[in-house]
């Protein structure tokens, strides 16, 4: 990218002027911090699909009234280390802090704690629920379906969501797997649209033929491809049984979304905590983790990289990157941050030019 073709802007000021266009649009000032911080979070660790770029989507998702603004969802079933979490069309973050709480709460009393929820609504990065859990000495498993913007393999016609897959563990860092359940999240192809980039690596999307394709608008037309063909849509598939069917809500064709809107979500989550102290003590459980990253690391690098990298490492540098430099963003990108918090009475902050 050249020279004033994105603005900088660091994190608190992002993060201060997410919040003001949440409570601009009646999101109580706790709740409206927390999206704030999802997006932010994301944006620090180079996942910009699911950072601020979001904005206006979320903007024009309530003011169509498609989420319930105050509401905090309800424990709908509980038995032994197994909750079922009613989200009641409840802000996505919020029915997810919450679901981490007591995924936690249940794991601390029977070493595992399992929370599937329903009629829940976008929640972000899936890391950022991944990473709570195990910031409390859990592993944290986080998985969701999404709205059906994604053809199964050898089809044309969607009927899956990205369907992404988290795992995190506690400890420093040595692995964080965050994937959708096609070769990229949906939105990054929304980004390279909006940021008017006319073409995609190869293996990003198919047509609306079910065609692979370059061309951006083909890719926004179409579909991303599921990953790995056949692998992708298993796995999209796995999701949606841990996410939808087990936790009794919407499946496959019944969600809306961001991307689809027009009604409630209805999106589906689960959520895992494995008390890692159940089978050996923390330390050494660290250790472990340290001796298979450093042995993964010392791969020699085959011709054309560098450096073998593992789960998480190039978002963890990205993080100290941008907590020191600030947050770079698009300027297609950041003008139409800028028209949808016009539009809702909040002043976009000072930025400056890269």
């Amino acid at each position: 990218m050249v020279a004033s073709e994105h603005i900088v802007i660091a994190a608190g000021p992002l993060r201060e002027f997410l919040q003001r266009n949440f409570e601009a649009v009646a999101v109580p000032a706790e709740k409206a911090a927390l999206l704030a911080e999802t997006f932010v979070a994301a944006n620090l660790r180079g996942v910009d699909s699911h950072g601020a770029q979001l904005l206006p989507l979320y903007l024009e998702a309530i003011r169509l009234g498609n989420i319930h603004l105050t509401g905090e969802g309800r424990v709908a079933t509980e038995s032994g280390a197994c909750m079922v979490y009613d989200g009641e069309n409840s802000i996505g973050q919020v029915v997810s802090r919450h679901c981490c709480g007591h995924a936690v709460r249940l794991a601390r009393e029977h070493g595992l704690g399992m929370v599937v929820a329903r009629e829940s609504n976008h929640f972000g990065a899936a890391a950022y629920w991944a990473q709570m859990i195990s910031a409390q000495g859990m592993i944290g498993i986080v998985l969701c379906n999404a709205s059906p913007l994604v053809v199964p393999w050898q089809g044309k016609e969607p009927r899956l969501g990205t369907n992404p897959i988290c795992v995190s563990v506690p400890g420093p860092d040595t692995f964080l797997l965050d994937m959708a359940t096609t070769t990229v999240a949906l939105n990054r192809i929304f980004k390279a649209a909006m940021n008017q980039e006319p073409v995609l690596p190869t293996g990003w999307a198919l047509d609306r033929d079910g065609v692979p394709t370059t061309s951006t608008q083909e890719a926004v037309a179409g579909s991303p491809m599921p990953l790995g063909g056949y692998k992708g849509t298993g796995l999209a598939v796995m999701v949606e049984v841990l996410a939808a069917v087990l936790s009794g809500g919407a499946m496959l064709t019944e969600l809306h979304g961001l991307r689809k809107q027009g009604a409630p979500m209805r999106v589906g989550q689960f959520f895992l905590a494995i008390d890692v102290t159940r089978f050996m003590p923390m330390e050494e459980f660290v250790a472990r983790m340290r001796k298979m990253r450093d042995t993964l690391k010392a791969t020699a690098a085959a011709p054309g990289f560098s450096e073998v990298l593992v789960a998480g490492e190039p978002e963890w540098r990205m993080l100290a990157e941008r907590s020191g430099s600030g947050i770079p963003i698009p300027m297609p990108t950041w003008e139409k941050l800028v028209e949808a918090s016009a539009a809702v009475g909040v002043e976009a902050p000072q930025v400056h030019f890269a």
